[in-house]
């Protein structure tokens, strides 16, 4: 029986042939765990959608274990034991979950990112600006993990001394769980730990006595139930926001060049129609789908897929296997930028579906269209080092030549 929670699962590519066929023979699959209880695998999109529209039935509350395959409430929301850490708004039900999302809109409203757009063009262009054209660079360095992380940086109004290196070793730490290059000892982890919390508690009380538009401002004043919400609670949706919003944008990029090395004429037909970019970006996401699997918990005895689920079994919601669900898809094994306006589920779907996925769509049409007016084709010089995770579809680095125009 295969074992998806196994991260060595992971490590040289998606198993995808794997998870069609478990798609077409199951459907929903019981996966035993060596460490647990087992879990239910959830593998076609029909019924992913149909647990994520039923946040009662499936829930992800802290309580009942999160919204990872591990029990947040026992390990820790890194699942690194630490108990400082309070409960991200990922990790509520309804109605709570939803006055989160209705006090973090604003940060990401189509009049806010209007102004944000420039910015991240013009940061994307100096990014673009120093890489050698016909030489071989790292642009996972270069370009996929500083462009979300910079962006990161305006949203929250960072002090200036904090820079994007810094919150990619520490969203690499929170979710590298399973991988040796960032979680390499306890120790270690409780450095990043006391350095985040350092900055966190920095913002919460700047923010809690000088409030601005920025999330870490919008964070640090909510107010729940009438109630001022508490530094642990803001330092956990601290967590859940600088991961997710880089992870996202910087995976979404990294496999999208990779495709387009390995296609190119994907490359060639979207440098000859710009225009495919405003649809293309959902494609580029759903094929790489970089946050592969989000947990809930049955809350009451109940059927899915013609499975019998119940109360307490841990579901898990396979995300990288209903992308490429043939009943949804044609040809899903394909990367195909003419896909047109097709509904994916790379930013989640029902409750829990990612506020900034307009901000992660923009950054991705913003850099694809300034390497079109730069770059003739992409060169893969070797294989890229993947995430050792079974969460994150993450690549280490991207060693590549950008041929010029």
């Amino acid at each position: 029986m295969p074992d998806l929670k196994n991260p060595d699962l992971y490590v040289n590519a998606v198993p995808h042939e794997l998870f069609a066929q478990l798609r077409r023979e199951e459907g929903v699959y019981w996966n035993p765990e060596s460490d647990g209880p087992g879990f239910w695998a959830v593998l076609r999109y029909a019924d992913i959608v149909e647990v994520s529209r039923q946040p009662a039935l499936f829930s992800s509350a802290h309580e009942m274990g999160g919204h990872r395959i591990f029990n947040e409430n026992e390990v820790g929301l890194t699942g690194a034991g630490e108990s400082a850490i309070g409960i991200p708004f990922i990790s509520i039900d309804p109605p709570v979950h939803t006055a989160y999302r209705k006090l973090m809109m604003p940060a990401v409203s189509p009049a806010r990112l209007a102004g944000i757009e420039e910015r991240i063009t013009q940061r994307c262009r100096m990014l673009l600006d120093a890489i050698p054209l016909g030489e071989g660079v790292d642009m996972v360095q270069a370009l996929s993990a500083p462009l979300p992380l910079m962006t990161l940086c305006e949203l929250f109004d960072l002090p200036p001394e904090i820079g994007w290196h810094d919150l990619y070793d520490w969203t690499n730490a929170f979710v590298g769980e399973d991988d040796p290059d960032f979680r390499q000892s306890s120790e270690a982890m409780a450095q990043v730990l006391t350095s985040f919390f350092a900055l966190t508690q920095r913002l919460f009380d700047e923010r809690r006595q000088n409030p601005g538009p920025d999330l870490a401002s919008l964070l640090a004043n909510a107010e729940i139930d009438g109630k001022p919400v508490p530094y642990r609670d803001f330092l956990g949706n601290m967590i859940l926001a600088f991961v997710g919003a880089n992870e996202t944008t910087r995976n979404s990029l990294s496999h999208t060049m990779v495709n387009f090395a390995a296609h190119p004429e994907q490359w060639e037909q979207l440098r000859a129609t710009p225009d495919l970019l405003k649809t293309a970006v959902r494609e580029m996401v759903r094929h790489a789908s970089p946050v592969m699997h989000m947990r809930r918990t049955a809350t009451q005895d109940t059927q899915l897929g013609g499975k019998q689920i119940a109360k307490g079994d841990k579901v898990v919601m396979w995300y990288t296997a209903a992308n490429r669900d043939e009943t949804v898809f044609v040809n899903p094994d394909s990367f195909d930028i003419a896909r047109g306006n097709i509904q994916h589920l790379g930013f989640g779907s029902g409750q829990h579906v990612c506020v900034g996925s307009r901000l992660a769509e923009m950054q991705l049409r913003v850099a694809f269209h300034l390497l079109a007016e730069r770059v003739k084709s992409f060169e893969l010089l070797s294989p890229p080092r993947r995430f050792r995770s079974n969460f994150i579809n993450g690549l280490k680095n991207l060693d590549m030549k950008l041929q010029p125009l």
